[in-house]
């Protein structure tokens, strides 16, 4: 005599047969798993040879960090040499026009912070900013 389970109503030899049901099941889903990751390999390997990017990266961007040739700080200090003091976002906005690339989504706080911060920096009011005076 079957015994049965606890509350379901389902004997063991149901319990078994649901079992292996879902290890086919499972099987088949990492057969399957393997395939489609070997055809995205292939894939990124086609795009590669077209010179594209074929990041596995999930969010925003095309993947990756920007580089630049010179960093925030030389950037910031290229735009302030003019010596006379500018907004924060017409820092921001000059630094990106001069070549400067970024991925933030609010490059204009990175600006303003690495502008409190630096010492070669001096406010001029609230929210404008300058290169200090040589002494």
């Amino acid at each position: 005599m079957a015994r049965r389970s606890m509350g379901n109503g389902m004997s063991i030899a149901q319990l078994e047969q649901m079992l292996s049901g879902r290890r086919a099941e499972l099987t088949q889903k990492q057969r399957e798993h393997s395939k489609l990751l070997t055809r995205l390999q292939q894939l990124e390997s086609e795009i590669r040879q077209l010179g594209g990017s074929a990041g596995r990266g999930r969010g925003r961007g095309s993947g990756g960090r920007a580089r630049n040739a010179k960093s925030l700080l030389e950037t910031l200090e290229d735009v302030l040499k003019s010596g006379k003091p500018m907004k924060v976002g017409d820092i921001a906005d000059a630094a990106q026009k001069s070549g400067y690339r970024s991925n933030s989504a609010n490059f204009r706080s990175i600006v303003n912070q690495t502008l409190i911060k630096d010492k070669r920096f001096s406010s001029a009011g609230r929210g404008v900013y300058q290169l200090k005076k040589a002494s």
